[in-house]
């Protein structure tokens, strides 16, 4: 008899496709990997995922370089921000101001589904009482939605600012997209080096002590010799919002 090809289960299709995006990652890195990161964002804009590539940004405290970068490229490169009804003020303003000072010419408001949010976060306080639920429905949902005609998204995450993200390449990939880190090495220094050069406006909040912005009831302003990120979820243990997902090692 002939060998029998048995059809992989429902929970194997993800899994196979998850460790196909991390073989791509991989030869990307030995492609990429040593580039500077305006080099490395166009040719990923331009080349290996042209029209299917994406920035997500919360237009926070750093958000400005990224997308500054980006302009130099494309200001047609979708840029999608999840706007969680949670946002302060401020922030809100900071995004049109940004938008306007860039020309970015395509930013997508990617809210929560607002059926779901009465269903589950009806009196709007789920942020207080279980935080982990409230970025599912409010970040992580709304972003694989808007995910979904891409391959690939672009992220302002470093490594300087947490340790959980120490060990952060500049590609890598979950269970269904390649993600571009182009910052990953950058201090803040540089960061601060760029604002400067380019002439960037701030997050209104940076001077007052917001040196990483979230939604307005899950973040404070940071103490002196405090970490970067210890007034985001700061009365839990919490330290991501999720929508960056890490594939467990087998």
């Amino acid at each position: 008899m002939g060998n029998v090809v048995r059809a992989m289960t429902p929970s194997e299709v993800p899994n196979r496709h998850s460790t196909l995006l991390k073989t791509k990652a991989e030869k990307l890195i030995r492609r990429h990997g040593s580039m500077e990161p305006v080099d490395l964002l166009r040719v990923m804009i331009d080349v290996e995922f042209a029209g299917r590539i994406a920035v997500v940004t919360s237009f926070g405290a750093e958000s400005a370089v990224l997308l500054h970068l980006v302009s130099q490229i494309s200001l047609a490169t979708p840029i999608i921000f999840l706007e969680t009804g949670k946002h302060f003020s401020e922030t809100l303003i900071y995004q049109k101001q940004l938008t306007e000072h860039l020309g970015l010419v395509d930013v997508r408001e990617q809210r929560p589904d607002q059926t779901e949010i009465s269903r589950k976060d009806p009196s709007g306080e789920l942020c207080q009482e279980n935080p982990d639920q409230c970025c599912h429905i409010r970040k992580v949902v709304p972003l694989e939605r808007a995910l979904q005609p891409f391959d690939a998204w672009i992220t302002g995450r470093k490594r300087f600012q947490s340790q959980g993200r120490a060990g952060l390449d500049m590609i890598e990939s979950d269970e269904t997209h390649i993600k571009i880190n182009p910052l990953a090495l950058w201090n803040a220094a540089r960061v601060a080096e760029y604002f400067r050069e380019h002439n960037l406006p701030k997050h209104p909040l940076v001077d007052n002590g917001y040196p990483s912005i979230g939604c307005a009831p899950c973040t404070r302003a940071v103490e002196k010799g405090e970490a970067l990120r210890a007034g985001r979820w700061s009365e839990s243990e919490k330290t991501e919002c999720g929508i960056h997902k890490v594939i467990e090692e087998s």
